[in-house]
């Protein structure tokens, strides 16, 4: 039986049009995504086959199998709903997500510094990855995170809140090329509220690194 499932988008295919357009949509959320989910679910089976056959010749690319598409339907998971046809702007106390505002810039100097770091890390990937804000539950801070593929490159344990898609599958059939022209413009349509509420789960779970007993 599958364990994960393909999440419906919280918006149509038009929704953040003109950042990023509805071909594009369809085609990440139904093709690419969708990938994702049936590659887990499939390396799931066939690790309860190596299980059950005790054969475990295999079980190194298994394993990294299951950690990149596993990540992949993570990180896009929150990458729909971190963005909205109504996003964008900068995050307000106004706009009820002062506490995420004021960790950004405690965390980064400025909401400018901190935006500065987040696109220069989505933007300068190496081949295929994401640039992510996380919160890193031993020190309580934000930080950005570059993360190669969908695994590589991630602080264990640190809780994405905020993720740039920088594969060129995002972008490519609209941007070309032009990497960073994308990712200056997904920042019209972040999704604060969502983001807020994450930065809000992920300080309840405090506790969940116990260096000790």
């Amino acid at each position: 039986m599958p364990v994960y499932t393909l999440p419906e988008l919280p918006y149509d295919y038009s929704a953040l049009a003109p950042v990023i357009s509805p071909e594009i949509i369809e085609l990440h959320h139904d093709k690419h995504h969708a990938a994702y989910v049936k590659g887990a679910n499939d390396t799931l089976e066939q690790l309860a086959e190596a299980r059950d056959k005790e054969a475990w010749a295999s079980i190194n690319g298994l394993e990294k199998n299951l950690a990149f598409h596993l990540s992949g339907h993570i990180l896009h998971s929150i990458y729909w709903q971190n963005m909205s046809g109504d996003g964008g702007g900068e995050p307000l106390e106004q706009d009820g997500v002062g506490e995420l505002a004021d960790a950004i810039t405690e965390s980064f100097g400025s909401y400018r510094q901190f935006k500065a770091q987040l696109s220069k890390a989505a933007a300068t990937t190496q081949g295929s990855g994401w640039g992510v804000l996380a919160h890193e539950p031993l020190s309580g801070r934000l930080i950005v995170e570059q993360v190669y593929d969908h695994q590589g490159n991630v602080g264990q344990a640190a809780t994405p809140i905020l993720v740039f898609d920088a594969w060129e599958h995002a972008f490519y059939l609209q941007y070309r090329n032009q990497k960073v022209d994308f990712i200056e413009a997904m920042w019209q349509v972040v999704n604060w509220q969502d983001v807020a509420r994450r930065y809000a789960a992920a300080r309840s779970r405090a506790d969940v690194l116990l260096l000790a007993p």
